[in-house]
């Protein structure tokens, strides 16, 4: 029997305060090697349906943490026109099979999973790297900057939130964040969002830098989550070389996105954010950089996480596949 966990089952199921422990442990895991991650191939998709042009990105990311009684694979899109649609820009499945037979043990939507666990990236860095009560300016207003926010807030005192985007969503963001007790307010400029902030967070598929390096704090600590390849930009050239240390999620690929491609830097010179957990760094007066491009190894932990607790509470629906 298949346990499937509709993005309903997959709310129910999801504490954040809890995740984070989930997703710190996942990173201490991949910083030590005990991890299976392939590479994830990525590919455009949709073309020849309203032009030549693709209309998204689809990624397979599968993922194994050593231990575990599953592993998972996660099919994602990124699709930057579905905001339109009134759909998030990025949407997934996982599929869990039980590491010890292969079979299938559960199947779920991923879309929330995706942006609770990328949001707990932005939360485990605020906890860790700045000191609360915080000031935080949040770039992008779709769903990832929405959970990034809410992790911050999970594990960080808030001072204020101030939210920008080149649209109204930044308005229905902040709404929606105020009505999760969070204090956001929509602001006019990105440089309304960064000056002043503890904690810059980046949460955009844009392809150019979305705010003004010189507007930082000097001792800003900025959380990018939105390239993942070297066609996607948020940072400029300034909020690099104005940091003391870079940070990464996966530093051989976080240098090769737009963000860092051209920096000078290599992937050596990055920190792995897993040393912030093994204590192996610590926070410099400076503006800190912190480059996620996304791991399935946080898809496979949350996944693990997930189908625990619904076997527990004995939530989803059964099917047999065969």
């Amino acid at each position: 029997m298949v346990r499937v966990l509709s993005d309903s089952d997959v709310a129910a199921l999801l504490d954040l305060e809890d995740l984070l422990g989930v997703v710190e442990g996942a990173f201490r895991k991949q910083g030590r090697n005990e991890v299976e991650r392939p590479e994830r191939p990525h590919f455009p998709v949709g073309s020849g349906i309203e032009s030549d042009e693709p209309l998204g990105t689809g990624l397979t990311m599968p993922a194994y943490i050593h231990g575990e009684k599953c592993y998972a694979t996660k099919l994602a899109s990124i699709h930057p026109g579905n905001p339109e649609r009134g759909l998030p820009t990025v949407n997934a499945q996982i599929a869990v099979t039980d590491a010890r037979t292969g079979t299938a043990k559960a199947y779920m939507d991923g879309t929330r999973v995706t942006g609770a666990r990328t949001g707990c990236v932005a939360g485990l860095a605020a906890r860790d790297l700045a000191a609360d009560p915080l000031t935080v300016g949040v770039i992008g207003a779709g769903t990832q900057a929405r959970w990034g926010t809410r992790a911050i807030a999970a594990g960080s005192a808030l001072r204020g939130v101030r939210i920008y985007s080149p649209s109204e969503s930044k308005d229905r963001c902040a709404a929606d964040l105020v009505d999760r007790g969070i204090p956001a307010e929509a602001v006019a400029t990105p440089e309304d969002a960064v000056s002043g902030a503890d904690v810059v967070l980046t949460a955009t598929p844009s392809e150019e830098p979305v705010f003004p390096g010189g507007a930082l704090k000097p001792d800003a600590l900025v959380v990018a989550v939105g390239a993942y390849d070297e066609g996607m930009r948020e940072l400029d050239r300034e909020t690099i070389e104005r940091a003391e240390a870079v940070l990464a999620d996966i530093p051989g690929e976080a240098i090769h996105t737009g963000d860092l491609c051209e920096s000078g830097l290599e992937a050596d010179d990055l920190v792995p954010f897993s040393d912030v957990f093994e204590g192996e760094f610590e926070r410099s007066e400076g503006i800190v950089v912190l480059c996620s491009v996304g791991s399935a190894v946080l898809d496979a932990a949350t996944a693990a996480y997930l189908v625990e607790r619904a076997e527990k509470m004995d939530r989803g629906t059964s099917l047999a596949l065969s």
